[in-house]
């Protein structure tokens, strides 16, 4: 039985270890039924620090919807895994030792990075167990341990042989900070300050028609040394004498041919663009169109190269200042002024991604992008416009993915090259996994020029590469020998039911996830997909350290209960953004207290055994009737990932129709005597709030379920199914409105509760429900009469619409006002006449209040009239 003060300090770490301890939420055999497997493909953390609100948030609507289908029967799988084979790890390791990773041999680093990973994994377990996450913690893996090496190697090799993997010596997105390529998915956009730098470029060639100088206008003059030509746009009649000439390039004297090409932005400077390889796509573009000379003047690291000549060595800032300061000096700079532009930056580390021609391995994307498109639509979206977000994403790629990265901490590649001829070998399925740099290649001679030397590769996979395999992953996806083929183990779990996930990662983990899964097995990899949004501050910014606005979630538990901080999570409509704000918390952790005091009157009221259902009381029929009414809205909110709406719904009847006016009508019947029928509605009603409010306020539900009734956890408990009560729900509803509005009565003329009232007339029928209404107000006379009750509405005045009114009256406004004052106006067909004009019915409203002139006083229910004769 419930005693006390509810204390959720000692009640939620008691049940989380216990939880854990009994594995309650262990995934069973769905092997045996399949149909009852609901699978949930669970993003597995970056660990690159420590827990943060959108952790919990994502974590915990995920929980909402494993502890509603865990209710409903199903066997549910909710897997934890850590990605920590990637960059962040890899950072993550350099800032905590102070190290960097060129400094060490490969396996040394990796040795590093396991053991500072090690040390926030536990962490993150410890954390996402106090969260209260209903986790099957037999099933946690990690992306860089041999099994899941052993999975993405498979993937390199079963999309090589299917010719969907190529490697090519070619323009790459680098990112200068880490020193390694990265795919178009790991960039974004960044609003930076910058300079436009108007440049006097001279013509080579000789003419009297031609112009002895042009301009070109560039943000980055450092890639002046890279130019090898200038563009034109053909309808540009200002500039077409320049095509088929020659260029030569201030400071570095290269002479570049002039071209035309319809990609030149005419409206962007002087529309006279220089190519450089590379500063954008677009040089690119003209690079391989135009067969173009290759000058790289900036490095891996983002210094300049020998090509720079006497700027070589220098930074690409440092580079860019200097040139300009030369510039100036020549006379060839002719304007610079300050501007603010959008630059691509690596999201990782904030820094502006390069253009290098680099070799790198790539996955091809663009020639079946339809058919990733498709694959979007065969899944559900929750919500559906996040589709939109997957689909402009599909529709803007402009590379394949590229999935080597120049990085230390990573799975590698199963490959060796030929040191004669540069052939590819590829590791054998049943060597994975495999380390390159450690272990010999499966042949002892080349297959193409039986040369026997190879040599290892040393780049390792993106991050994203094994990752975007955690549905094969979990369902234990892997090659047969016996069948010569790649098969699932645990096939009921694929395709998994539900991908939940952040919406900032769509292009990154759910597209590739679509893109491996679907070339591996020709299916989509799951039924639905979940998008939440990301947890703001009070004032909606974007929490983030540089802003100084990070909530840690240690700080906020350490104040309020985690089921406060479960009730928080389901206030926003899922994939919109959540401002964290207090008053969430405080509104959680009150209808905590409510539930627990309510419970504690309800134990008091009723008896300890299960009661069968007697004849019931016609409140009573009606108070299980609308609780039907609320499971069946509360379910379809669930099964529409609608968790603020049934949060709100369930609070709302719970607060107050079940506590302030039903639970207050039967404690009094209950305590005038044996009242089976109250007893049982108490009883039952309770039991299916329980579990109703059990997946949101998961401990204060599994301590009053286990406390009060003793069998077994309520969340292995059944969802509630609609007791199918027949009951005259207008006549209730209209019965609880009248004990609403005589309780406002009372509190209005200052009598206590339990005053007693001589009289009460009802214009409306509660005949069934008026010994209960009598009973609970104290009432000692009650009349229910189904007529027109004696009031009539009266005018009480005209509200004008100033912003009609004044323009079109100007200074009669005053006399308007005065005549409305003094009650001389006429309302006619619509129009108001006063003070000698006539405004139109737009210009004003008429205010009206219901009146009633009989003995007594009149009170409002709804549009239920009530009269009190005291």
């Amino acid at each position: 039985m419930p005693s006390g003060e509810y204390d959720p300090e000692t009640v939620e770490r008691q049940w989380q270890e216990r939880w854990v301890e009994e594995d309650l939420y262990a995934y069973g055999d769905g092997a045996v039924n399949p149909d009852t497997v609901f699978s949930i493909d669970s993003p597995p953390p970056t660990v690159s620090g420590s827990l943060h609100w959108g952790h919990v948030y994502g974590f915990t609507l995920q929980d909402f919807v494993a502890r509603y289908n865990r209710m409903q029967g199903k066997d549910v799988f909710f897997p934890f895994g850590y990605d920590d084979n990637g960059i962040a790890s890899e950072r993550l390791t350099e800032d905590e030792l102070g190290i960097r990773h060129q400094d060490f041999g490969r396996r040394e680093f990796q040795e590093k990075c396991r053991e500072v990973c090690a040390q926030y994994e536990a962490e993150f377990t410890e954390k996402m167990q106090n969260l209260g996450i209903s986790i099957d913690w037999s099933e946690t893996y990690q992306t860089i341990s041999p099994e899941v090496q052993r999975t993405s190697q498979l993937s390199f090799v079963d999309l090589y042989e299917q010719g969907r993997e190529y490697r090519q010596r070619a323009p790459a997105i680098w990112c200068p900070e880490c020193e390694t390529a990265i795919s178009q998915v790991e960039t974004e956009d960044d609003e930076q300050d910058s300079h436009f730098h108007d440049i006097s470029f001279e013509v080579v060639e000789e003419d009297e028609d031609l112009p002895e100088t042009f301009t070109i206008s560039t943000t980055r003059p450092e890639l002046l040394p890279a130019c090898v030509s200038v563009f034109v746009h053909p309808d540009d009649e200002a500039n077409e004498d320049l095509v088929g000439n020659h260029a030569r390039i201030p400071l570095f004297g290269q002479e570049v041919p002039i071209i035309e090409d319809e990609r030149v932005d005419m409206e962007t400077g002087s529309g006279v663009v220089m190519c450089c390889t590379f500063g954008d796509q677009t040089d690119i573009e003209w690079y391989q169109a135009h067969d173009l000379d290759l000058r790289i003047a900036i490095d891996e690291s983002g210094t300049l190269t020998d090509v720079a000549g006497e700027y070589a060595g220098l930074d690409r800032d440092e580079a860019s200042e200097a040139i300009v300061a030369d510039l100036d000096d020549a006379g060839a700079l002719l304007d610079r002024r300050a501007i603010t532009h959008t630059v691509n930056v690596h999201e990782r580390c904030g820094t502006s991604i390069e253009f290098l021609v680099t070799e790198q391995w790539y996955v091809k994307l663009l020639d079946k992008t339809e058919e990733y498109l498709e694959a979007g639509r065969q899944m559900d979206w929750y919500p559906e416009k996040m589709f939109t977000r997957y689909k402009n994403w599909i529709e803007g790629l402009q590379w394949d993915w590229a999935i080597s990265r120049q990085r230390s901490s990573g799975i590698p590649f199963p490959v060796w090259y030929c040191a004669e001829c540069d052939a590819e070998v590829v590791a054998e399925r049943d060597q994975l996994p495999v380390d390159p740099l450690s272990d010999a290649p499966p042949v002892d001679a080349c297959p193409a020029c039986d040369h026997d030397e190879f040599v290892p590769e040393d780049d390792v996979f993106d991050t994203w590469a094994t990752s975007s395999l955690t549905p094969l992953i979990n369902a234990g996806w892997d090659w047969d020998d016996e069948r010569a083929e790649m098969v699932i183990e645990r096939p009921e779990l694929y395709p998994m039911n539900m991908r939940p996930q952040g919406h900032d990662i769509i292009s990154f983990w759910l597209f590739h996830t679509v893109v491996k899964c679907y070339e591996h097995t020709g299916e989509v990899p799951f039924d639905s997909v979940m998008i939440n949004g990301m947890v703001l501050d009070e004032n909606r910014v974007k929490m983030s350290k540089s802003l100084g606005n990070i909530v840690s979630p240690d700080e906020v538990l350490e104040q309020y209960p985690v089921d406060a901080a479960r009730y928080w999570a389901a206030g926003s409509a899922v994939g919109d953004d959540l401002p964290y704000k207090e008053k969430g918390l405080r509104a959680g952790e009150r209808l905590m207290r409510k539930l627990w005091n309510a419970s504690k009157l309800v134990d008091d009221l009723t008896p300890a055994e299960r009661l069968s259902r007697p004849d019931l009381r016609e409140i009573d029929r009606w108070l299980l009737a609308e609780l039907d009414d609320r499971i069946e809205t509360v379910t379809d909110h669930f099964e529409r990932r609608e968790f603020s709406k049934a949060r709100d719904e369930l609070r709302s009847f719970f607060w107050h129709t079940f506590c302030d006016d039903y639970l207050e009508i039967a404690k009094q019947r209950l305590r005038d005597g044996e009242d089976p029928s109250a007893a049982y509605t108490l009883q039952t009603a309770h039991r299916r709030f329980c579990t109703l409010f059990a997946p949101i306020l998961a401990h204060v539900t599994e301590e009053l379920w286990r406390d009060m009734y003793g069998d077994g956890s309520v969340h292995t408990a059944d969802w509630p199914e609609p007791l199918g009560v027949e009951a005259d729900l207008p006549a209730g509803e209209r019965a609880m409105a009248v004990v609403a509005a005589l309780r406002k009565y009372k509190t209005d003329n200052q009598l206590s509760m339990n005053a007693d009232v001589d009289a009460v007339r009802v214009y409306g029928d509660v005949s069934a429900f008026a010994d209960d209404i009598r009973r609970v107000m104290h009432v000692a006379e009650l009349e229910s009469v189904d007529e027109e009750p004696p009031v009539e509405s009266v005018v009480t005045g005209i509200d004008l619409d100033y912003s009609l009114v004044g323009p079109e009256f100007g200074n009669q406004v005053s006399d308007i006002e005065s005549a409305i004052a003094q009650g001389d106006y006429e309302v006619t067909d619509g129009r108001l006449h006063v003070a000698g004009v006539e405004l139109d019915a737009e210009m004003f409203d008429i205010e009206e209040e219901r009146q009633y002139a009989g003995a007594g006083e009149m009170v409002e229910a709804g549009d239920t009239v009530v009269i009190v004769r005291n």
